[in-house]
């Protein structure tokens, strides 16, 4: 992987720690990270773009600190940040998981389509669902993101407490389906909430609370929700990381680590506008012909570090950056340097301005 310089990782001012089994630790400096390397001592590997080190001994002593997250829900961006008393380890900005529910509809619609016609379908049956305790696609998908950033923390960090802004629905008083007894988001919160407990300690701030504790503390959030800065999400959840854990008053890590879900196309029955002569071509699905995996991540000796996004017929591969954008449909196999299976899309982001 070649020697280690964390300037390069702006995320990293703490360098996440695990051991030979793959058991998180406390964090380390950089520079003892790089004495690890440098003797041996420790192997540098990335967690979806984070850097971190496997120690190859056994550490000389376990002692941990408690490690809070600080979670702020968002409509189309989140924020994470991951604190201790004494430092601010990981800031993330996410965006949200908001595309599930339109893609189950659609999926409907399309198999409902295919009883006219004649190509592959199966039956009508009935609701299998009805009168069961259950969460819609779109809902579950959303709170499921949130769970997954969280599992990908507990791996890197020894996390123990989880405080979440709590938010409410809006009720509408005599509404025929947006009432108090039905809430798509307070159903996706109560199963977040639970999900959490089975793991760590969680605590919850409304949000006027959060924005007390912001004001006391001299901090500032910027009105432009879309920004990629600390100001824009990331000050909420370092203020809710605070208030569980303590520690200085004002944020020792400022730079922030953007994240957002990869877009692949699940495998479907065909493609939805027909080729000529009527033919419907198969589309979709993760696993590729040669045994590879879409959203794989690739090195290549022109694009460097690129997301595998499909192999054509010839064996070419299909490569874009960490941010979406295509960079060929032509490249070589034996240019490209198979690393590891990535989770999302990754990007740094910027640092606060204050």
């Amino acid at each position: 992987m070649g020697q280690y310089t964390p300037e390069r990782d702006l995320q990293t001012m703490f360098v996440p720690v695990v051991d030979k089994n793959q058991k998180p630790l406390m964090p380390t400096k950089p520079s003892r990270a790089r004495r690890w390397i440098r003797e041996r001592h420790a192997t540098p590997f990335r967690k979806n773009g984070i850097f971190c080190v496997r120690l190859n001994v056994d550490p000389s002593e376990r002692y941990f600190q408690e490690i809070a997250v600080g979670v702020d829900p968002g409509s189309q961006k989140e924020g994470f940040t991951v604190k201790s008393a004494a430092h601010t380890y990981l800031n993330v900005q996410a965006d949200a998981h908001s595309k599930v529910g339109k893609k189950v509809e659609k999926r409907r619609e399309l198999r409902r389509g295919r009883r006219s016609r004649q190509c592959p379908n199966r039956p009508n049956r009935t609701n299998r669902l009805a009168n069961r305790e259950r969460i819609p696609a779109g809902t579950r998908g959303r709170w499921e993101w949130k769970l997954r950033i969280l599992a990908w923390f507990s791996k890197m960090y020894p996390l123990t407490h989880i405080c979440v802004e709590d938010i409410k629905a809006r009720t509408i008083a005599r509404a025929k389906k947006w009432n108090t007894s039905f809430s798509p988001l307070e159903v996706g919160k109560h199963w977040f909430y639970t999900e959490i407990r089975k793991r760590w300690e969680l605590l919850t701030l409304r949000g006027w609370e959060t924005k007390g504790l912001r004001d006391r503390l001299g901090l500032r959030k910027s009105s432009k929700k879309l920004a990629e800065t600390f100001d824009a999400h990331c000050v909420d959840s370092w203020c809710l990381a605070y208030q569980t854990i303590g520690g200085d008053s004002l944020p020792d890590n400022r730079n922030i680590f953007c994240i957002s879900p990869i877009p692949i196309r699940t495998r479907e029955l065909h493609r939805q506008t027909a080729q000529k002569e009527g033919r419907r071509l198969r589309y979709g699905g993760t696993v590729l012909a040669s045994g590879l995996t879409k959203s794989t991540l690739v090195r290549h000796s022109q694009y460097g570090l690129t997301r595998l996004a499909g192999i054509s017929a010839k064996g070419l591969f299909s490569l874009y950056d960490l941010m979406g954008k295509r960079l060929t449909t032509g490249a070589k196999r034996s240019d490209s340097r198979i690393l590891t299976r990535l989770n999302f899309n990754y990007r740094s982001g910027h640092s606060s301005q204050s």
